[in-house]
């Protein structure tokens, strides 16, 4: 990444760097640039903003993960040793083309597992507020897990 560049926070690296209201006015502004490219490019639908355009799609990883920041929803956050240091989303590529898997992870003994529910049906309810399909689904070791895709018409075939 280059310096002064923003990158949202997937949850697999560290913790967002910087004062907190930098780092805040930082999110804002990119997801106001989100919303923008949402109104110039999803001209044919109704309300523009409520669906993710072509380039989220295509960058779905990062535009879920900038929603859920820009939502006030913490990341997790791992040291170098890629260890987890912060109780929080992580946002990944999801098994299928085109889908997102967002967890709800932590350090040994955060609670995570028991918070996850709960958590993750926040995450879902910010991203279907936004356009994406998101389902709450349970994985291996009963730990849930969401999916996250567009909605049918913005898939990619």
């Amino acid at each position: 990444m280059a310096v002064g560049t923003f990158e949202a926070a997937t949850g697999d690296g560290p913790a967002p760097a910087g004062p907190d209201g930098r780092r805040a006015a930082e999110v804002r502004v990119a997801f106001e640039g989100l919303m923008q490219i949402r109104r110039l490019t999803n001209t044919e639908a109704d309300d523009p903003g409520a669906a993710p355009a072509a380039w989220e799609v295509n960058q779905a990883v990062r535009s879920v993960a900038l929603a859920l920041e820009a939502a006030g929803i913490a990341p997790s956050a791992v040291d170098e040793a890629g260890a987890r240091t912060a109780t929080g989303y992580r946002v990944g590529p999801g098994e299928r083309p085109g889908t997102v898997r967002v967890e709800w992870l932590g350090p040994p003994g955060s609670g995570a597992a028991q918070e996850e529910q709960e958590a993750l049906t926040g995450c879902a309810a910010e991203l279907g507020r936004l356009g994406w399909t998101a389902l709450l689904y349970r994985g291996p070791r009963r730990r849930r897990f969401l999916e996250v895709e567009p909605p049918a018409a913005g898939r990619p075939r």
